[in-house]
């Protein structure tokens, strides 16, 4: 269901990978600029990056995942650099849903999570001009 309330700073927010469809980009191709020194040595492309299986540590169950998006979940994320404060804050918060597995986050909790500017400044971000990163609000339309 569409929300036709104006986003607040509570408004839960996601990568809408349907907007990256719509928008003509490949949302692989991002993903591949992101990976770090050591995991872009095994990816020549983003065509190279088939689904592997992943253990859910909490519940044991065995999930096919997409090779790229576990590398980055794995092993970028946990480096300090994937989120340093040099990192722009559009490109933070992208790599925040990455971090997390794209699940929904106000404003409020990316700015806890990234301690950076105020939720206020990380709402206007998010909705005004282009979607950076296709980061949207739930349930809204392309």
């Amino acid at each position: 269901m569409l929300s036709l309330t104006k986003p607040s700073v509570d408004s839960r927010f996601h990568l809408d990978l349907e907007w990256w469809e719509a928008q003509g980009r490949n949302l692989r191709i991002e993903l591949l600029s992101h990976l770090c020194r050591e995991c872009m040595d095994g990816f020549a492309s983003y065509l190279n990056s088939e689904m592997v299986d992943w253990v859910d540590p909490e519940i044991g169950e065995v999930r096919r995942v997409d090779g790229l998006w576990h590398s980055l979940q794995s092993c970028c994320c946990q480096k300090g650099s994937f989120l340093s404060a040099d990192t722009s804050l559009a490109t933070a918060i992208f790599r925040l849903f990455v971090a997390n597995g794209n699940q929904p986050l106000s404003a409020v909790e990316i700015w806890q999570r990234l301690a950076r500017r105020d939720p206020g400044t990380i709402l206007r971000l998010l909705v005004k001009g282009r979607p950076y990163y296709g980061v949207r609000p739930v349930g809204s339309a392309n």
